[in-house]
């Protein structure tokens, strides 16, 4: 059997956390967030300027997402929604700095032999009305966030669950069977938008969750405000109130902190950076290796269909100028693998070099010399357009000439679905074997490589479906090392995330986005 057991206490993180990547970074890793323009920074905040507004009111800053934006968990393109979302609700478990799953509503779960049948066992929680938190209250969850309509991020995982043949075995206990063995079925407890609600909820204009802060007023694209919520089975939290604020521009949101008016400022890069390290008064929480940077390829489409340009490309590039100009120095070299330092990412694996000779001839091998190739960048993120420029002069040096298109930071992502044969993209920290079934197997929805391989796809099927945790890392390392050279996805830089917060604020501490410790406010200090 496969068997997690509960700690005895709650677990208190370390001083919880910061979670970088707001605005220009997505929850998932990849498609969605919204670069808006900065509508009346912060009007009507009130309160004490000099202290964020307020000794036992904590005020955060992120990138909003409009109009359009809602409460409902289940739908959390951007990092703001996940930010409101675990003020509010709770789920069944939580991620780790490294993406493996610990304990939250579960108290346990076990898999059997076959790993198509897995028992999880709550821990005893309510919700803000008083309800308790019942098994049919996660079956109602798990199957609404499993509807293609409802879309969840989480959609694809939770799929794999019969919920037909799924039960409530008493009030506090839920049996999951799924459509096929999965052993790494644990990693969607923790998954964004798996968030737990009551049976039957359709409305959230002001939702009831098991969070540890309960809704006070919400505005679409303005102010959320909750107030602390006593009865939380992990523990009251120690601010009375607490305020997401809109700052759509990161200038807005800098000077927000700098000036006291709030305490906690998302995504900070490059300039922003540089002028908080020389900052006395204010802290960087900085996670490194934060989001992976990526050049996504076409391998299903022509002139990446012809692997020998996916490999020129690979060669061509050189990866510490990209990181030198691109991130300010504010990351690493990526090496055309998700997941760098993670559980499940490959040991000892060697970095990539560049190697223009060898790329040069790849290109004329290809007949491809000289040929004209578009990428499509935004300002999404500030790193992809001084990216997009050198590396044109880097493929130069190769025999290819890359130039950029612009689009709206607003459709970027749903454009690129469909549009060009080549595209930057981020992705955040996610289990590694999540983000292979998601974003690498062939016919995946968010593989927009167009990437198929049957010998990965079967090794990585093979992996969900091993028993033995080492055997099935093994197998991931092996499917991973196939798929570095061939799926076009190519991973050249890792950027660090960063996060600010003022001189009164204790309990925050830096960590990688979508784990447990990022933006997690309930145990913040102020003063």
């Amino acid at each position: 059997m496969v068997t997690t057991h509960a700690r005895t206490e709650p677990v208190h993180r370390p001083e919880p956390g910061n979670r970088p990547e707001p605005g220009r970074r997505m929850v998932l890793a990849a498609g969605g967030a919204l670069a808006l323009t900065s509508p009346g920074l912060l009007a009507g905040c009130g309160g004490d300027a000099r202290d964020g507004g307020g000794g036992d009111r904590f005020r955060a800053a992120f990138t909003a997402g409009g109009s359009q934006e809602t409460l409902d968990p289940h739908v959390a393109p951007n990092f703001v929604d996940q930010a409101r979302a675990k003020a509010l609700y709770d789920t069944l478990g939580t991620y780790a700095d490294d993406m493996s799953v610990r304990e939250r509503l579960a108290e346990s779960w076990e898999g059997d032999a076959s790993g198509t049948r897995w028992h999880i066992r709550l821990r005893t929680a309510e919700f803000h009305d008083g309800r308790p938190v019942t098994a049919r209250d996660v079956l109602y969850s798990y199957r609404r966030a499993a509807d293609p309509d409802t879309g969840s991020p989480s959609q694809q995982l939770l799929s794999a669950i019969d919920f037909e043949a799924s039960k409530a075995d008493g009030q506090r206990s839920v049996v999951f069977v799924l459509k096929a063995p999965n052993f790494e079925f644990p990693t969607v407890f923790a998954g964004p938008g798996t968030e737990i609600i009551p049976d039957g909820t359709k409305d959230f204009r002001k939702p009831v969750g098991s969070g540890p802060f309960s809704y006070v007023s919400f505005t679409p694209g303005g102010t959320a405000r909750y107030r602390r919520w006593a009865d939380h089975w992990d523990g009251a939290p120690h601010i009375a109130e607490l305020e997401i604020v809109p700052a759509n521009e990161e200038s807005a949101r800098l000077n927000a902190l700098l000036s006291g008016q709030v305490h906690y400022a998302a995504d900070m890069a490059g300039a922003s950076v540089d002028r908080l390290q020389q900052k006395g008064s204010t802290r960087l929480l900085t996670a490194k290796r934060a989001t992976a940077q990526q050049l996504l390829l076409r391998a299903g489409r022509k002139p990446f269909d012809d692997p020998r340009l996916v490999r020129a490309v690979q060669l061509g590039l050189d990866r510490k100028a990209l990181v030198r100009v691109a991130l300010a120095g504010h990351g690493e070299p990526g090496n055309d693998l998700f997941g760098m330092g993670l559980r499940g990412y490959p040991d000892g694996l060697k970095p990539r070099v560049r190697d223009v000779e060898r790329a040069r001839k790849l290109v004329k091998e290809a007949g491809a010399d000289g040929w004209e190739i578009t990428v499509e960048t935004s300002a999404v993120d500030a790193a992809w357009e001084p990216a997009a420029d050198l590396m044109a002069r880097q493929l130069r040096e190769v025999g290819l000439k890359l130039t950029a298109n612009t689009r709206a930071a607003s459709t970027y992502f749903s454009e690129i679905k469909t549009h060009g044969v080549a595209a930057f993209n981020t992705s955040s920290t996610l289990p590694v074997s999540d983000f292979l079934q998601q974003r690498v197997r062939g016919g995946a929805a968010r593989n927009q490589t167009q990437y198929a391989s049957k010998e990965f796809d079967t090794l990585l099927e093979r992996a969900r479906t091993t028993r033995d945790e080492r055997d099935r890392l093994a197998l991931l390392t092996r499917a991973q090392k196939i798929a570095r050279d061939g799926s076009g996805l190519l991973v050249w830089a890792f950027s660090d995330a960063n996060d600010a917060i003022g001189p009164s604020v204790r309990g925050l501490r830096a960590a990688p986005p979508n784990s447990h410790d990022w933006a997690r406010f309930d145990r913040v200090r102020i003063g």
